[in-house]
């Protein structure tokens, strides 16, 4: 890349580093994939409604990085074909016991949404069993809680209590895992995934929009989307497969989209977020870059690296002192609704001294 913007020190770096990173991120996910792969494996022997996760010597898709202590393993589940979006609202009065309410639930806001097995032009017997069905609706919750029994009896199964340790107190199924570069946390996640369409209220892209192009639009769109039982009453919608598919296309015309998401996703693990919990993820910073990237379309604005890392932390630091970052596809959902304040707040400071006196090692 051409030379560092006015005001920005490089502090060139060996290749090693991120090299190192990737290396290091590569075993992990390795070691991890092993493991998901035989308890799911196990898991799917024991319960007809939930999938091997299928192990890889590639990319895998059912395995996401968000930190590099920090996975998020999404587990399919089967038995649920056809889904449509639903015809008509209705009100829930129940609760996770059964009783019923004198008001309705709220209804879901964002990426939430209720699942009702009648959305589904197919579905097993199993779906409409008590343990997971209330009232037609099929509850996060109720799955979380079978899933969360099989989970520990697979670990026992397996004879993986020594490497492997279910996380208690969590509404999730998290799981610690012993690597060779440490421990690492996992949120296994039953996901309903629908490859035969795209969310309602992903509203993507808008009118007059320059990046990524129509053709790649329609590609990713055809990727679908998935509903994951990460809460008590709504499944949340996730893009995970669109997503890499806009990232493993970014830089086709030859720009540093990627190599300022690496520096960014480094500088963010080594000085503004570390941690094994970190608030911020790697989600949200490719989220940053999606927004940025639409924003800048053309290759002119992607070619001088210094400038456009540049401009990326400002946008990092203006969501995180903000405690605002739209979701890219479904732009009415906040991603940090819930995360800390405290923590933005010593993050954006973090990125305030940043940006008074740049440093960045190159990747």
């Amino acid at each position: 890349c051409p030379e560092p913007a006015p005001g920005m020190t490089a502090v060139p770096t060996p290749l090693t580093q991120v090299d190192l990173r990737s290396r290091q991120i590569s075993q992990i996910v390795e070691e991890v994939q092993r493991v998901v792969h035989r308890l799911t494996t196990e898991i799917s022997l024991q319960d007809l409604r939930f999938q091997a996760v299928p192990y890889s010597d590639t990319y895998n898709g059912n395995i996401k990085v968000l930190a590099p202590s920090q996975l998020l393993v999404t587990v399919p589940v089967k038995g649920l074909a056809g889904y449509r979006e639903a015809r008509k609202q209705r009100w829930r009065y129940y609760t996770l016991q059964g009783a019923r309410l004198p008001c309705p639930l709220q209804d879901p806001e964002g990426l939430r949404q209720w699942l009702a097995v009648e959305q589904f032009m197919k579905s097993q017997w199993q779906w409409h069993e008590a343990d997971v069905n209330i009232e037609g609706d099929i509850v996060p919750a109720k799955v979380l809680q079978v899933f969360r029994k099989l989970v520990e009896n697979a670990i026992g199964t397996c004879q993986l209590s020594g490497e492997v340790s279910l996380l208690t107190q969590r509404s999730a199924v998290w799981v610690a895992v012993e690597t060779s570069a440490g421990q690492v946390e996992l949120e296994l996640v039953p996901a309903v995934e629908i490859p035969t369409a795209w969310s309602a209220k992903a509203r993507w892209p808008p009118c007059l929009t320059r990046w990524p192009s129509r053709q790649r639009v329609e590609c990713i769109k055809s990727f679908g989307f998935a509903l994951l039982a990460s809460s008590r009453y709504h499944w949340q919608q996730s893009f995970l497969q669109a997503e890499q598919v806009l990232l493993a296309q970014l830089d086709e015309d030859g720009g540093c989209r990627r190599k300022c998401l690496r520096a960014l996703r480094q500088m963010k693990e080594d000085v503004w977020c570390p941690g094994k919990r970190p608030v911020l993820t790697s989600h949200h910073l490719q989220t940053v870059l999606f927004w940025t990237c639409e924003k800048y379309p053309h290759l002119k604005d992607w070619q001088a690296f210094s400038k456009a890392f540049l401009r990326l932390v400002r946008k990092l630091h203006k969501c995180v002192s903000q405690h605002f970052l739209k979701h890219y596809f479904v732009r009415k959902s906040n991603l940090l609704q819930y995360a800390g304040s405290g923590e933005l707040d010593a993050v954006a400071q973090k990125l305030v001294l940043f940006l008074k006196n740049p440093q960045v090692c190159l990747p």
